[in-house]
């Protein structure tokens, strides 16, 4: 028997909406339309503006025969019409596949074919490899070539139609479509697929929107933020940050490329309050020479993410007078979705102290319902003493529908109510967490667990280094030992393997300090993270 809560209540159209992250545009568009929404270069737009062309957009690609659930790819640098495909593509019923520009044809053809793409849009930076990769291709998608004047190289296109052309075809007052059902999907994001094919992980309208709400709420964001992207908007959808931007009626600062020398302008030219990235980018901050670093009078603001930022460089950037919060998160749930929450007590710890703090992944995000490090089989979860390992679990609306056409993958990550994220870490009794190691990445040296960040974070306290990188290496006595890959700063002077190898040992039990000590630089991948499964094999070689 139902409630009388249930009795003559129905849900109707006037009471109950899809939720979409697409009506934070048409709400700051309507409200600030004069105010400022995108800088690139020469480029300025306001809201309006910006508003008119996702709609041309959206009614262009309809009039050049896109249905509604099929898939348009990206493969763009963080430029205008990367932002505005965040809103077109959808506004067409549409679902935006936004593609890692790092990588090579073979990669880029097996997601549009996984994907079904129907359309590309094509940076001229990256033609070439988006012609070799439709060439492997039976079904041929509609490729539109978006110039860019920020690009210095050859800007011969190789599409049907140029990106401005495409808008001119359109209508900027489209009867635009919002979706009928929040599940549907908004957006494809493919894994990195270093152990197998990429996976293609599936967002929903839901999640997106409680997302882009969570990233104002955990930055306490105010309003018109100035938002400059130095992470890429293909990760993640930017960590839901175009969906952020809008609903704050905010700007977006573009940007091609991520070079410290020009993040650092731009922080204090255009007076950047917020941006996001890897440690990778915090570090190349912070190793600046000192002539091409600027003083800014105004407040900025940082999340970074994407690897375990060491203690050591959270100090540097904070000294820069930028303000650091560390999130973390992964493909399969939008991006960041737990936050090292501030107390202000902590206020009043010196530097070192707050920086080893705020290396924690801490608390989960408003919007994510549950957070717990478990036992990954029992799913019991572990003690909070700060020390018992266990595997980091989600649950809650931010987390995927699924990988594409894959049930298998999809019901392994969701086995037992709970999204798997393969990180190890532990629980502190004040309830935040730490990663200690992807499960991949811990080193079983002698029957014990060595955590590589715990190593890494050792040897980033040495002054001579810029960037580290711990993996395991094949022991004959031991079965792992950690091996160690370091990048010196230019200009300290000479460092030996057996210098970094003492400095460890003052810090480190004797089994957790390195064997081996490698100079080199260390391979990423294009959002900043170091590439750990090509310094394994290097690793076995030494």
């Amino acid at each position: 028997m139902s409630s009388i809560f249930e009795q003559d209540l129905p849900q109707t159209v006037a009471n109950h909406v899809p939720l979409s992250p697409l009506t934070f545009i048409e709400r700051t568009a309507s409200i600030y339309p004069d105010y400022p929404a995108i800088v690139h270069g020469q480029i300025r737009r306001n809201w309006a503006e910006t508003w008119a062309r996702c709609r041309q957009l959206a009614s262009a690609l309809e009039q050049r025969g896109l249905q509604p659930g099929q898939t348009v790819a990206a493969m763009l640098p963080n430029i205008p019409a990367m932002f505005e495909a965040h809103f077109g593509v959808p506004l067409a019923g549409c679902v935006l596949n936004t593609l890692n520009i790092r990588l090579d044809a073979e990669a880029i053809s097996y997601m549009l074919a996984h994907g079904e793409a129907k359309a590309i849009l094509v940076d001229p930076e990256f033609s070439e490899v988006v012609q070799a990769a439709v060439a492997m291709l039976e079904q041929k998608p509609l490729i539109i070539d978006v110039a860019d004047m920020e690009f210095l190289g050859d800007p011969q296109g190789i599409g049907a139609v140029e990106y401005e052309a495409l808008l001119a075809e359109g209508d900027p007052d489209y009867a635009y479509r919002l979706p009928d059902n929040e599940w549907q999907a908004i957006s494809l994001n493919y894994t990195s697929g270093t152990t197998g094919k990429p996976k293609g992980v599936v967002y929903h309208h839901r999640g997106a929107y409680l997302n882009a709400v969570s990233n104002v709420m955990e930055w306490a964001m105010p309003h018109h933020p100035i938002y400059l992207w130095t992470l890429p908007m293909f990760h993640c959808n930017g960590w839901c940050f175009p969906w952020t931007i809008a609903a704050n009626a905010g700007v977006n600062v573009c940007l091609r490329k991520v070079e410290p020398k020009k993040v650092m302008q731009l922080i204090a030219d255009e007076r950047v309050s917020h941006f996001s990235g890897a440690p990778i980018i915090l570090n190349g901050l912070v190793n600046l020479p000192a002539e091409d670093k600027r003083e800014f009078d105004h407040p900025v603001k940082v999340t970074t993410a994407g690897a375990a930022p060491p203690a050591s460089v959270i100090a540097g950037i904070e000294t820069l007078g930028i303000e650091v919060t560390h999130v973390y998160g992964l493909t399969e749930v939008y991006g960041p979705v737990t936050v090292c929450a501030w107390r202000e007590a902590w206020n009043e710890l010196p530097l070192a102290e707050r920086a080893t703090i705020k290396s924690r992944q801490g608390v989960r995000y408003h919007m994510l319902e549950a957070l717990c490090v478990a036992d990954p089989v029992s799913l019991e979860p572990v003690p909070k003493d700060g020390e018992t390992i266990g595997e980091i679990m989600m649950r809650g609306n931010n987390v995927m529908k699924g990988y594409l056409k894959n049930p298998k993958a999809t019901q392994q990550a969701l086995e037992g109510g709970w999204y798997h994220t393969g990180d190890l870490a532990v629980w502190h009794a004040d309830g935040y967490i730490e990663i200690k190691d992807r499960s991949k990445d811990i080193i079983i040296s002698g029957g014990e667990n060595i955590s590589t960040i715990e190593v890494e974070n050792a040897i980033y306290a040495h002054p001579a280094v810029e960037e580290a990188a711990v993996v395991a290496k094949p022991d004959e006595k031991w079965g792992e030992t950690p091996c160690a890959f370091v990048k010196l700063k230019i200009g300290y002077g000479e460092v030996s393997e057996a210098d970094i190898i003492a400095h460890c040992r003052e810090r480190l039990a004797g089994f957790k300090v390195p064997k081996t000590v490698v100079f080199s630089e260390l391979p990423k991948t294009s959002t900043g993270k170091i590439q750990k499964f090509v310094l394994r094999e290097e690793a076995k070689q030494h």
